[in-house]
């Protein structure tokens, strides 16, 4: 027997999805959106595809493309709880077109998706807003996105939000172990804080010790919230400089995220490489020691989730770190000598100091942290 009809019309905006509200937020975002193009960006807003003239690859000798995909994690509950959403776009485009950066690409193009249980076309637009602020930051053209409504899957107020990008860079010029050579020196390049790691470790911290968004920590000088809001420091154009430098020969750049510094340095190091990396030669961020005093956190978990202040690596010759470190200094990024590659064969390993090998089936190389952090 056939069901019973519904007694009223059920509609699209009935079941929870405005189209006029997404409508809207396209029209709301379409200025910042503009400000993050390059020349090559053909069309317009609202397309089906987005489209980039590529004909600059055919004046390339081996055109390699790499492309990256990432997210933004738990930091998205944060900007929920506040009701601040115009950097944790920002964030997104850190964690997806810096990692393009680690083979030596130059990012060219983004898009993103945002999924919300509700268009609420203001939030849609600042967060949309955020992505095209960090795009023109890190020279990538935003050329499109998706958001999706999906009522009953996410509440009203909750978002997530994702990206892709794309870049290319010449074969010969790839950076990776193949380049690392025993000799070599790691230099460091200072996090803005936290990231866009770790937050489900760093909410359970602070949710448990019952301190509130709007709690004033005088050792941030601010509000809890402003704290773990702190967007993700974009270090694309700068990385692209730093290897552009005449007399500075990049071998490897590691991207400092989930699994802490030690396990992503390993990835860019060839099975045969040791290195040892020095605590004293920086002190972290306040909010680090304070995630760990609060959380009572082991020292080992804190620096296998958390960037310790350290967002990207480079490694090169020893003989090239003072021009690549005042070079970057002069770009406004702080940056100092972590540490140094060795053979693995031949190299002194200190007793007590876990050495980690390798992570995220990456067969890489050995690296050691030693030492105590300057208080």
């Amino acid at each position: 027997m056939p069901a019973e009809p519904h007694p009223n019309p059920i509609t699209y905006a009935g079941a929870g999805v405005d189209v006029e509200a997404g409508d809207r937020a396209v029209a709301l975002m379409k200025a910042s959106v503009k400000a993050a193009q390059r020349p090559e960006v053909l069309g317009g807003l609202g397309g089906f595809a987005g489209m980039f003239d590529a004909s600059v690859l055919a004046r390339m000798t081996r055109p390699v493309l790499a492309t990256s995909t990432d997210g933004v994690g738990t930091k998205v509950a944060i900007a929920q709880a506040m009701d601040k959403h115009d950097t944790i776009g920002f964030d997104l485009v850190g964690m997806v077109v810096d990692d393009i950066v680690v083979c030596g690409a130059e990012p060219l193009f983004m898009t993103d998706y945002i999924a919300t249980g509700k268009v609420v076309p203001e939030r849609i637009a600042a967060i949309v807003s955020g992505i095209a602020a960090g795009c023109k930051e890190a020279g990538v053209a935003l050329i499109g996105g998706e958001t999706a409504e999906h009522p009953g899957l996410l509440d009203p107020d909750e978002y997530d939000c994702a990206g892709a990008a794309t870049g290319v860079v010449e074969y010969a010029d790839i950076l990776g172990p193949h380049r690392v050579v025993a000799g070599d020196v790691v230099v460091a390049l200072a996090s803005s804080g936290l990231h866009s790691n770790g937050y489900s470790l760093v909410r359970k911290v602070f949710a448990s010790a019952g301190w509130a968004f709007d709690r004033q920590v005088p050792e941030f000088g601010r509000t809890l919230g402003e704290e773990l809001l702190e967007p993700t420091r974009v270090y694309a154009r700068d990385l692209l400089a730093l290897s552009r430098t005449d007399g500075v020969d990049l071998h490897a750049l590691s991207h400092v995220t989930g699994g802490g510094l030690a396990a992503n340095l390993a990835r860019v190091l060839p099975q045969d490489a040791f290195a040892r990396i020095d605590r004293s030669t920086w002190t972290p961020p306040a909010v680090f020691e304070v995630v760990r005093e609060v959380g009572r956190v082991p020292g080992a978990d804190l620096e296998r989730t958390l960037n310790m202040g350290v967002g990207f690596v480079a490694v090169l010759p020893e003989a090239q770190c003072d021009l690549a470190i005042e070079m970057l200094r002069t770009r406004g990024i702080s940056a100092w000598l972590l540490g140094q590659v060795s053979h693995l064969a031949t190299a002194s390993i200190q007793d007590g100091a876990e050495v980690i090998r390798g992570t995220k089936g990456v067969e890489g190389g050995s690296v050691q942290v030693v030492g105590t952090s300057p208080r």
